[in-house]
């Protein structure tokens, strides 16, 4: 475990982090809800979105532990944090991208995502983090 608790700058990025996350999780299960309420209408709610919204929820609940633990001074988490949150920004990225695949409520969701995760990322590599876990 490393000194993040000694590191001002590092608590406190963490706790943009940590609301960051906590953002696309509630996000990622709200997508989840609306596809709940949309079932069987086809048009909106098509049977890869539900794999999609399930996976990205998934994601963001493993990311939000990792934050968790990654704050607490988790070398391997701060890792996994920054890993997955690049990959999915990548990922959202493309899937937005293509068209089709998903309605178009669908897609606006994985933008507003990906602006969060933007902000993971970036502050993931940010100078503050880097130090508390370098060494």
């Amino acid at each position: 475990m490393t000194g993040v608790s000694d590191r001002p700058a590092a608590r406190t990025a963490f706790r943009g982090i940590k609301l960051l996350v906590g953002c696309y999780l509630a996000i990622s299960l709200g997508a989840i809800a609306v596809l709940g309420v949309l079932h069987g209408h086809p048009s909106v709610a098509p049977e890869e979105a539900w794999v999609h919204a399930v996976i990205v929820a998934v994601t963001a609940t493993l990311m939000m532990a990792s934050s968790v633990q990654a704050a607490q001074g988790s070398a391997s988490a701060y890792r996994r944090l920054r890993i997955a949150s690049a990959v999915m920004l990548a990922a959202i990225v493309v899937i937005t991208a293509i068209p089709g695949d998903f309605p178009l409520w669908m897609k606006l969701e994985g933008v507003l995502c990906g602006v969060l995760l933007c902000g993971v990322v970036v502050i993931a590599n940010r100078r503050p983090l880097r130090d508390a876990f370098s060494g």
